[in-house]
């Protein structure tokens, strides 16, 4: 499964977020975060990422997170993309779920 947002990951949208992604892991599908759409990403958009990271290793779930550059740099700056496991490109990310 592929998540695509757009426009902001910042303190107003990451409830809307959370509760989305949350909803959503009780599938049990592996999936991706699109994040190629989004113009900011702030420190809520990141606490969120994280959560939602915690949540997946939890239970087991495999997911990646695919960034436009601005949002990938973000990521990358507090050392994040690994936990994160982020892809440059969504058939890198999907690549990774099928290994």
């Amino acid at each position: 499964m592929v998540f695509t947002f757009k426009g902001q990951l910042d303190a107003f949208s990451e409830k809307q977020f959370k509760t989305f992604v949350t909803h959503n892991l009780k599938n049990d599908f592996p999936f991706v975060i699109d994040l190629t759409k989004i113009d900011f990403l702030d420190s809520s958009g990141l606490g969120a990422l994280v959560q939602t990271a915690k949540e997946c290793k939890k239970s087991k779930l495999g997911f990646s997170v695919v960034g436009n550059s601005r949002v990938a740099q973000t990521i990358k700056l507090v050392r994040l993309g690994d936990f994160l496991n982020l892809k440059s490109t969504l058939e890198d990310a999907l690549n990774y779920l099928r290994n």
